[in-house]
């Protein structure tokens, strides 16, 4: 067969459905290519993260005799068949050479109202796949669990992670408010670039977690990074109010706009300010910041 494939998304960030599918039409013998509107396919995947917000999905004709639409982007019901999910990803097809990706962990039981992983994933953190699965020695480990502490198996993943000695990366952040003593100590031992929390709501159990663990995190605050939900159930001011109050604690905020098309001026200004970092740390109040300045 004659594969073509679609990244709908077109981001720097790979598609790790596309990498397992090209794996697993490989090993059959299949050619697999990305996909070219001068040519004709058997079969042409298209694999879409975001929805039309973000990602517009491409208008062109598709020249193929069946057309296979998967990913968040187009609905929550679609899944990868359990011989395509537990195949290694083919790294080849983004010219990756030395870091892996993949999932050991799915589902979140937060149910936040702006995120879907309890609608397609469950309500349940729990195991879905070994290290091995996906890693074989890269130098970094990309993952992209949606909440690996809740999950009852965190612990002996940890102990998987740092054993590796790999550089670690959690995409999707860690849940403070589940972080135990014996987990911060296995986030130390890890080789860490970034730890990614989040502050979604405005609400204090989380501000009061961050403030408890900090001193144990052993990290400085350029490798702390806090997630900031804005234009999302809060004011204005509860948004600068977040992002200061985690200043004081250092830790770095990073601002994230629900619904960034129809968000307040204002909002886009404050994550101008507080996600280029040269602006953050060389202008300590946002009614001294101005768009103008270069590179905000």
């Amino acid at each position: 067969m004659r594969i073509g494939l679609i990244d709908a998304d077109r981001t720097s960030f790979p598609n790790l459905a596309l990498m397992k599918i090209s794996a697993y039409h490989k090993r059959r013998g299949d050619k697999v290519e990305w996909w070219n509107g001068l040519l004709t396919y058997d079969r042409v995947y298209k694999a879409k993260v975001f929805d039309d917000t973000y990602s517009q999905d491409i208008e062109w004709c598709i020249n193929a005799d069946e057309i296979i639409t998967g990913g968040t982007g187009y609905d929550l019901e679609n899944r990868l068949p359990d011989e395509i999910e537990h195949i290694r990803p083919d790294y080849s097809l983004y010219d990756i050479s030395d870091t892996a990706y993949g999932f050991l962990t799915r589902g979140c039981p937060r149910g936040c109202p702006f995120c879907i992983v309890k609608s397609k994933e469950g309500g349940r953190s729990h195991q879905v796949a070994e290290l091995g699965e996906f890693y074989n020695g890269e130098s970094k480990i990309i993952l992209l669990d949606p909440n690996i502490t809740a999950s009852q198996e965190c612990e002996k993943l940890f102990d998987d992670l740092i054993k590796t000695k790999a550089l670690i990366e959690f995409n999707q952040g860690i849940d403070v408010r589940l972080l135990t003593d014996k987990g911060i100590d296995q986030l130390n031992r890890m080789r860490l670039k970034m730890l990614h929390f989040a502050w979604d709501n405005y609400e204090f159990k989380t501000y009061e977690k961050l403030k408890q663990i900090r001193q144990s995190l052993e990290y400085d605050s350029r490798s702390l990074r806090v997630y900031v939900l804005t234009n999302f159930g809060t004011t204005f001011d509860q948004d600068l109010e977040r992002v200061i109050k985690l200043r004081e604690l250092d830790y770095d905020p990073y601002v994230m706009i629900y619904d960034k098309p129809h968000a307040p001026k204002k909002v886009k200004q404050l994550q101008g300010w507080v996600n280029n970092k040269r602006i953050w740390r060389t202008i300590g109040d946002f009614n001294e910041y101005r768009p103008s300045h270069r590179g905000g």
